[in-house]
């Protein structure tokens, strides 16, 4: 069926046979009935709209067409039928014919990360049944500057969790008595350790090995004549955190360096932004500390920690712990 808005001539094949446009039917009974033709094989039309680079195909059961619907063409109507001298079977070819190609022969492209597989397999140095334990399967376009940069930042991580769990420990003492100050350090102690953790799966993932290294032994006492042990060690925190947040952008150079796109995406995401947080935190408590002065002031700003940390090394509900430490 074609519009009656077609301007010029447009040829309808049915069966083999041309009809004039003034002549084509307009339904799908009359184009059934159309030379003879009602006894047909398949009660399916098929009206393909060709175009310059691409095809249309529409099917319909052998019905009349609602009223006041046509379909507007641009292009010549070459209607299909089960039988005669337009046969569907060309359909398939004319819908290839239109493709540009294959863009994507996984099977194909696969064979030269097999090659490279098999290299790493027979170049390892540690031939026989300890080479798959020695070589990396998952290594890709990995930089070893920036595996060793890796390594360099789990070590400051358990540095920095190291001091932390010092602080926590020293603000625990009997004649210190900052229970609050204890689990803040506490866990702050921890989320260093589970960005160390971050980074030793990160290293594992990306085919790197793991090197800890030494790590240097924090302070034990932290006494301030000027500013005493609790504005002393929140400047002291904030001062890591900063000198942190510095060497992940540091790790974060390394990356951008090496053109490792995924590598970076981890460090903002996971390392980076999170740190930023971290140091508004510990700003934040040192300018309340400051505000409340020594003293009492130093009681109420452990009470605040209690309340979102916990009491003392054991953590706990912090609002419970500071209703019964007040």
């Amino acid at each position: 069926a074609a519009s009656r808005n077609v301007q010029g001539l447009l040829a309808c094949h049915v069966g083999g046979l041309h009809v004039p446009y003034d002549q084509q039917p307009h339904t799908w009974q009359q184009l059934a009935d159309c030379r003879n033709l009602a006894p047909l094989r398949a009660s399916m039309i098929s009206v393909t709209a060709l175009s310059h680079r691409s095809s249309v195909s529409v099917t319909a059961p052998h019905r009349p067409m609602p009223s006041g619907s046509c379909y507007r063409l641009s292009r010549p109507v070459v209607a299909v039928f089960g039988s005669g001298g337009g046969s569907g079977k060309d359909l398939p070819a004319i819908r290839d014919a239109e493709l540009s190609g294959i863009i994507f022969q996984p099977f194909q492209e696969v064979q030269a990360q097999l090659a490279r597989l098999d290299d790493i397999i027979d170049n390892a140095a540690v031939p026989g049944p300890t080479t798959m334990s020695a070589v990396s399967m998952a290594r890709m376009d990995y930089e070893d500057r920036l595996e060793a940069a890796i390594n360099e930042q789990i070590n400051v991580e358990y540095t920095m969790s190291y001091i932390y769990h010092s602080l926590a420990a020293f603000m625990d003492r009997d004649n210190v008595g900052l229970p609050g100050f204890a689990a803040y350090y506490k866990a702050s102690s921890d989320e260093e350790r589970h960005h160390a953790n971050l980074l030793i799966s990160q290293q594992n993932r990306r085919g790197g090995r793991v090197k800890l290294k030494t790590i240097h032994s924090p302070e034990s006492e932290y006494t301030s004549e000027a500013r005493g042990e609790a504005l002393w060690s929140l400047e002291l925190a904030l001062g890591l955190e900063k000198l942190n947040f510095g060497k992940l952008r540091e790790l974060h150079d390394v990356a951008s360096s090496v053109n490792d796109s995924e590598m970076c995406h981890f460090i903002e995401d996971y390392l980076l932004h999170e740190q930023a947080k971290d140091v508004k935190k510990a700003a934040d408590l040192v300018s309340r500390a400051r505000r409340a002065g020594p003293g009492l002031g130093v009681f109420e700003v452990d009470l605040l920690l209690q309340r979102e940390y916990g009491y003392g090394l054991d953590g706990g509900d912090g609002a419970a712990a500071a209703a019964n430490g007040a």
